[in-house]
């Protein structure tokens, strides 16, 4: 499996399990800063690398009341602030290719949408930055088809590529997690990461906004950490109800400690079991 080196971290299956976490958007600059910080503090505490994520636009959203975001320009410059403030890598998602090289000035990962996956002037733009390539996996896609954009990437000599995890449609407004997933996209050697945050969402589930279901998201992480995931990507607030996106499945910043150290226990119990 190829190492993925994020900053001082690597995402592989012989290091420690590493977290992308911090709120869905920046809904202000104060309070993504605090966000920031906090996430900082989960690390010291746990030991756990974390990687802060968070989104300077949300482009895919129920509806055109949906609040989105600050924008690329003011975005990036709040995320460089944050790098140079905390010391913290930084993740943010992608949605035009023309964003691409203001944000990949400042962002240490940037990130393929799920609804954008097969998207091959993005994926490809993404790729050329040379930064870090986070896929989220459609939530349409079959685990065996990731196979393609991967390869899309590689042609651009981009070999820092994560593949994410984050549900598959099932039906109308939700969403089901196969964890044959995880092994199957691990054999092409990268690491996969578990978005356990959007897993749990009900898409559209709330008429013009996104539901979701935030109690089963440390079940469904255990599991996938136990399935072999390299990553947990999740989302956290400080008050989630009160968030200005996928506030129904972000997960609250004063619960975030607990499930970190349960995720790193299963982690650490699957590394020390034989190969069947």
């Amino acid at each position: 499996m190829k190492h993925v080196i994020i900053g001082d971290i690597t995402v592989h299956q012989d290091a420690p399990l590493a977290f992308f976490a911090g709120p869905c958007v920046i809904e202000s600059r104060d309070h993504v800063m605090e966000m920031a910080e906090s996430v900082v503090r989960l690390g010291q505490s746990t030991g756990a690398p974390m990687i802060f994520k968070t989104s300077y636009d949300k482009a895919n959203r129920s509806s055109i009341h949906s609040y989105r975001g600050p924008g690329v320009n003011e975005g990036a410059g709040i995320l460089r602030e944050i790098k140079e403030r905390f010391g913290i890598p930084v993740l943010t998602d992608v949605h035009e290719p023309q964003e691409v090289e203001i944000i990949a000035d400042v962002a240490d990962v940037l990130q393929i949408p799920a609804f954008l996956c097969r998207q091959t002037d993005l994926v490809l733009s993404v790729a050329e930055s040379g930064r870090v390539v986070n896929v989220k996996k459609g939530q349409f896609l079959s685990p065996w088809d990731v196979e393609q954009v991967i390869e899309k990437i590689l042609s651009t000599g981009n070999e820092q590529i994560l593949i994410t995890e984050r549900g598959t449609s099932f039906g109308y407004n939700n969403l089901i997690n196969d964890m044959r997933a995880i092994p199957i996209m691990r054999e092409y050697g990268f690491p996969v990461v578990f978005d356990a945050t959007h897993s749990a969402q009900l898409p559209g589930g709330a008429g013009s906004t996104t539901g979701g279901m935030r109690t089963y998201i440390p079940p469904v992480a255990r599991a996938a950490v136990a399935a072999g995931a390299d990553a947990v990507f999740m989302e956290i607030h400080d008050n989630p109800d009160g968030a200005r996106s996928d506030a129904a499945t972000q997960w609250p910043l004063s619960r975030a400690e607990s499930l970190i150290r349960q995720l790193q226990q299963v982690y650490e119990t699957i590394r020390g079991m034989d190969e069947l």
